[in-house]
């Protein structure tokens, strides 16, 4: 649904009521001069439980500059979570908080009412750049938060037959995120190991989604391309297999019961709501600064034309 006078999309959960596989082609962005491959929102602007972003970008190798440079902007109603294969982004934020993401730990920010951050390529690096970017759409009774901000270097990981699973994400089984999330979430990168294959048990009350990252990756038999595959849900369990070894995202989570107003960076339920907060950020209210950031900030697009989300927030 397109707004009369803010150019927001409506999203809502597939939630379908069963087993299915429905593939959704990537599409390219360009974030400045780094082209990153975006997975959510997909085709009818829908969410994987709460999921409602997720960009892939890299994997790429570099000699200078920072391919990742993003501006201070501003966040309302969501949390984003980084998720690195590779590499190195340095989070800094109108809190105050700094922290280096690292291959192995996660990012959350809590944007809540209204916080404002940048994200770039640390000066001392290692020439390499490969990861995710996703967000998660918070519920009703926390959407308007204080912000906040966590960090953890070292997410669980679970070894299992044909398989080696991080939790940045959720708590399957034993396994738990360390990082706090508002509604039951799900989300695991799985390395699945060369010539063996994997069963993952999955929550029947959850919608999934598979991302393949790197490699070759046959689920229940069949070829995965570069897409989003949605799973549907009432599934126990999925199984996973690989030639020559594959990587990708496992995300779900129970239907999403909200509807949601997706502009720019921002994750509302009414357009009034996103005028005030992008009225807020241009007159420099309510979401801060971040004075660590040598340049300018972003300015707000305009609401009558469609922004997409940025995809390294």
């Amino acid at each position: 649904m397109n707004d009369g006078k803010i150019a927001a999309k409506t999203c809502t959960a597939l939630g379908a009521a069963g087993h299915t596989l429905e593939s959704y082609p990537v599409h390219e962005v360009n974030l400045g001069s780094l082209r990153v491959s975006r997975a959510l929102p997909v085709r009818g602007w829908r969410l994987i439980g709460p999921w409602c972003f997720l960009d892939r970008f890299g994997p790429l190798t570099f000699h200078d500059g920072t391919p990742m440079d993003v501006a201070p902007h501003p966040h309302i109603g969501l949390q984003t979570v980084t998720w690195l294969l590779d590499g190195e982004i340095v989070h800094d934020d109108s809190l105050g908080c700094e922290a280096i993401a690292r291959p192995g730990g996660v990012n959350v920010m809590t944007a809540g009412k209204g916080i404002a951050h940048t994200e770039q390529t640390p000066a001392k690096n290692s020439g390499r750049l490969n990861g995710v970017q996703l967000w998660v759409a918070l519920p009703e009774a926390h959407r308007h938060m204080d912000p906040a901000f966590e960090s953890s270097v070292q997410v669980p990981a679970i070894e299992q037959p044909g398989a080696f699973i991080r939790v940045f994400a959720g708590s399957p089984g034993k396994a738990a995120s360390p990082c706090r999330h508002y509604s039951e979430i799900l989300g695991m990168d799985l390395r699945i190991h060369a010539r063996e294959e994997t069963e993952v048990n999955l929550n029947p009350r959850f919608e999934h989604a598979v991302l393949v990252l790197e490699g070759d990756c046959l689920m229940e038999g069949q070829s995965l391309e570069p897409a989003l595959y949605y799973l549907g849900t009432h599934r126990s369990s999925v199984c996973f297999g690989s030639r020559e070894g594959s990587r990708g995202l496992l995300i779900g989570g129970p239907p999403f019961p909200e509807a949601i107003l997706m502009w720019w960076n921002f994750v509302a339920r009414l357009p009034e709501e996103i005028s005030r907060a992008r009225g807020d950020w241009e007159s420099h209210l309510r979401f801060g600064d971040v004075p660590s950031y040598p340049g300018q900030r972003l300015s707000a697009p305009s609401l009558i034309r469609f922004a997409r989300p940025n995809p390294a927030s």
